[in-house]
């Protein structure tokens, strides 16, 4: 099939930012209460959590509770674009080992997030054809976390996470990574749909990872792509399906239907990354 997109549509900036790879172990900002889940607990934590600009994934709020001295912090949030999630005092209670958590705990990141730009940067600084993985969804942190193992090992030059109803860059994630966190641009958008439309009209086809599509064999996998992977349980939503450009599975041949996502990617993206640097 011709290429619908020019080969030097993808470049994007001659030199990549590398602002995502600083501070991926940071320390505490002072006064900050974490717990090794990568929970920061109590209302002048998280306070200091926010102020010092680093990567949160959410803000936990107890249910019933976002008033008098909350309000201020779930502002503070929702001007970073943090997500607020309203939660039972017994899971809140559960995250900070039954330590006073005064009713809000933040998820800190692990690592700075970068964007989609920089995603793209990266792959014009190394003059490849771009390789991007995204997660619609991905909600349990070892298989997130042996998916980014896998995308860095296969030469991917990042990874888009949606900013709600998923795994973010916790600490289980890192271990699961097996350091691989450290070496991979990780970007995190409130839509992964619009992420989609933002990398086709950076020239890249889009290749949705499903049990009902053509085998991957038979698909053009030697260009400008990025490999969508749905949730463990609902698999890619129809939504984003409907963004895709093709969808393609992975044949099987005994009793089972279907692989673990990360099994999966990694399939797929050696794949991919073969053929673009073979050009078969």
């Amino acid at each position: 099939m011709e290429d619908r997109r020019s080969k030097n549509q993808y470049r994007g900036k001659s030199h990549a930012k590398d602002s995502y790879r600083k501070e991926t172990q940071r320390s505490a900002p002072q006064g900050e209460e974490r717990i090794g889940n990568g929970a920061v607990i109590g209302r002048n934590a998280v306070r200091e959590l926010l102020r010092s600009g680093h990567a949160v994934d959410k803000l936990l709020v107890q249910s019933g509770e976002r008033e008098g001295a909350l309000v201020p912090l779930v502002a503070a949030a929702l001007e970073r674009g943090i997500p607020v999630i309203e939660t039972e005092r017994r899971k809140l209670d559960a995250l900070a080992g039954f330590a006073p958590h005064q009713g809000v705990i933040a998820m800190a990141a692990e690592k700075e997030y970068c964007s989609i730009e920089d995603i793209l940067a990266i792959a014009a600084e190394r003059g490849e054809q771009p390789l991007v993985v995204v997660a619609d969804g991905i909600a349990d942190p070892y298989n997130l976390g042996a998916i980014i193992r896998c995308a860095e090992g296969c030469g991917a030059h990042g990874l888009i996470l949606p900013k709600r109803h998923a795994a973010g860059l916790s600490p289980l994630v890192t271990k699961a990574s097996a350091g691989a966190i450290e070496h991979l641009a990780i970007a995190k958008v409130p839509n992964i749909s619009a992420a989609i439309e933002t990398l086709k009209k950076a020239g890249l086809w889009i290749y949705a990872a499903e049990a009902d599509g053509t085998d991957y064999h038979e698909t053009d996998l030697n260009r400008a792509a990025a490999i969508v992977l749905g949730s463990e349980g609902e698999g890619v939503s129809e939504l984003v399906r409907r963004k895709c450009d093709f969808v393609v599975s992975i044949p099987l041949y005994g009793k089972v239907n279907s692989l673990n996502v990360s099994a999966a990617a990694a399939i797929l993206l050696a794949e991919t990354a073969h053929r673009q640097r073979k050009g078969k």
